[in-house]
């Protein structure tokens, strides 16, 4: 089954365009990945796997005007959630210098106007709220929560892409939700002030 349909079978609906530009990233990310090492993705249908567990989370996401994704890497899941969020805007942040060109290159290649790549660490970042801050197998959560508060306001929500460990690591004072999904755990905590 296709990402598109294994969205759709799973309530997710986006527009045939997002999955235009997926088809261009991913043929882009497999070409660049063989000479700069972007990612440990080596199949297809791994990738596949990677852009739907990015996307999932649309399905229950409030709409936002800003986004920020800490450690995109490759472009998980913040290139991604660029696609299918072309109404937000995306603050992509990544300090190893190779994923940043490339993530350049793909907001270029694929016309991705709501997107703002950053080559840095999130701490160096210009201070300024987002809406939504999300992040993908950076650190524990403690840490994500530490390097995100500084860019909170009491309306900003964050949305952790965790393991089957997240119980292990969430603060029970937190208002969050845990939303689970095939092999993935979406920690989505609702406010931090």
């Amino acid at each position: 089954m296709n990402i598109q349909a294994k969205l759709l079978q799973n309530g997710l609906e986006l527009d045939e365009s997002v999955f235009a530009n997926i088809e261009k990233y991913k043929t882009l990310l497999l070409k660049w990945n063989k000479v700069h090492n972007l990612t440990g993705i080596k199949s297809k249908n791994q990738l596949d796997e990677f852009i739907y567990d990015a996307l999932y989370p649309i399905k229950f996401l409030p709409k936002v005007k800003n986004l920020m994704d800490i450690g995109t890497g490759a472009g998980f899941p913040g290139m991604m959630l660029a696609m299918g969020m072309p109404e937000t805007k995306i603050s992509l942040v990544e300090p190893l210098a190779k994923r940043a060109s490339f993530l350049q290159f793909v907001k270029a290649d694929l016309g991705l106007d709501n997107v703002t790549v950053h080559n840095c660490r999130v701490e160096e970042l210009t201070l300024k709220p987002f809406e939504l801050i999300t992040s993908r197998a950076v650190t524990d959560t403690q840490l994500l929560i530490k390097l995100s508060k500084p860019f909170c306001t009491s309306k900003t929500q964050l949305l952790f892409y965790k393991g089957e460990h997240v119980y292990d690591e969430v603060d029970e004072n937190l208002e969050y939700e845990i939303i689970k999904a095939e092999k993935r755990h979406y920690l989505l905590i609702k406010a931090l002030v």
